[in-house]
């Protein structure tokens, strides 16, 4: 039986090249062409919330995390959520999500929110968002647009354009005025 050494880290740089091999595995070529790629091409993931799994010093898996604004929510956007097919069923995937959404909270993030499948992602915490509340730069399924609500009154300000938005929380723009 082979076993395992699992590690969760944030992600650095010296993962990029790894990360786009997994999601090419998981993702295929039409990855490029969703909804999410597009808010993801408008600017940068944050590495602070973005994180890899690796087993006996191999990157096995990753989740990443960009900063958007969402109707008027400053969130973040999951994903791509992605496990090489030789670790797939092992709970780490959910486990990357866990972590990512617990760094978001602590970060201030006002919400998770992912396109994804509801059956994987409702379990882990995620609710969905009104029909056709979000306006993706380009078409998405809106029975698939799920969010974690981490602040009051989330799914009420769910309501406008989602794109890439660097941002920092309240608490940091008011220490810095």
């Amino acid at each position: 039986m082979h076993s395992h050494e699992l590690v969760y880290l944030t992600e650095d740089a010296s993962h990029d090249a790894i990360i786009e091999i997994i999601n090419a595995e998981a993702f295929g070529p039409g990855r490029f062409v969703k909804s999410s790629a597009r808010i993801r091409e408008q600017g940068p993931h944050d590495r602070s919330l973005s994180f890899i799994c690796a087993d006996r010093g191999e990157t096995i898996a990753s989740v990443r995390m960009t900063p958007v604004r969402a109707g008027h929510v400053d969130g973040h956007l999951l994903g791509p959520l992605a496990v090489r097919p030789s670790h797939k069923n092992r709970g780490i995937g959910r486990e990357l999500v866990r972590i990512a959404i617990e760094a978001a909270r602590r970060k201030g993030s006002e919400a998770v929110i992912l396109v994804g499948d509801p059956p994987y992602y409702m379990p882990l915490g995620f609710e969905k968002v009104a029909y056709g509340a979000l306006i993706f730069p380009g078409p998405v399924d809106p029975g698939r647009v799920l969010v974690v609500p981490l602040a009051e009154g989330v799914h009420a300000r769910l309501k406008g354009v989602i794109g890439w938005q660097d941002w920092q929380p309240q608490a940091l723009a008011a220490a810095a005025e």
